[in-house]
């Protein structure tokens, strides 16, 4: 049984991870409404509460997006810094933003972040969880009506993502 951290947004809130990957022990922090200086704020507590995981994946940046914060790829940084730190055995898994249809945001916008966020999971020596390319070649619906939330179909591939890393993981060691 691998011990699974999960940080983020109302994203890893409104899924029952451990119902899904019941193998596994999950323990969530999905925090609706969360931007990410405040995800960083949390994380000694969150130490304190888990004091050990295999693997952590961070979800976090999309309230920031929706706020008009596009400047949060420093504060991400200093998260997976802070959770490599905390569990230096771990595997910090940094997810990227999902495709979602923002009408107030210039075309690209999205695809230009999932970069940043790709490079700063390298610098840092994170892995980066690519989900928004499973979602755009995707042809299930993926959102629902606010264009932001998930669908069941959605977090389906979501956790065949996470499952398929968690495999090669256990398989590379």
């Amino acid at each position: 049984m691998i011990d699974i951290l999960i940080l983020g947004d109302s994203l890893v809130a409104d899924h029952d991870w451990q119902a899904r990957i019941p193998s596994e022990k999950i323990t969530t922090f999905g925090m609706p409404g969360i931007v990410t200086a405040n995800l960083l704020s949390l994380l000694p507590a969150i130490k304190q509460k888990v004091d050990r995981a295999a693997v952590i994946m961070v979800m976090a940046g999309t309230n920031d997006l929706l706020g008009g914060d596009l400047h949060f790829g420093e504060t991400l940084k200093k998260i997976y810094v802070q959770l490599s730190h905390d569990y230096p055995g771990g595997e910090i898994l940094a997810t990227s933003l999902l495709p979602m249809d923002l009408p107030h945001l210039p075309p690209g916008t999205i695809v230009g972040l999932n970069s940043e966020i790709a490079a700063l999971s390298m610098q840092t020596g994170c892995c980066y969880l690519d989900i928004h390319s499973r979602f755009s070649g995707s042809v299930k619906v993926i959102f629902q009506e606010d264009g932001v939330h998930l669908t069941a179909a959605a977090y389906e591939i979501w956790t065949r993502a996470l499952l398929e890393h968690i495999a090669f993981l256990v398989e590379d060691d």
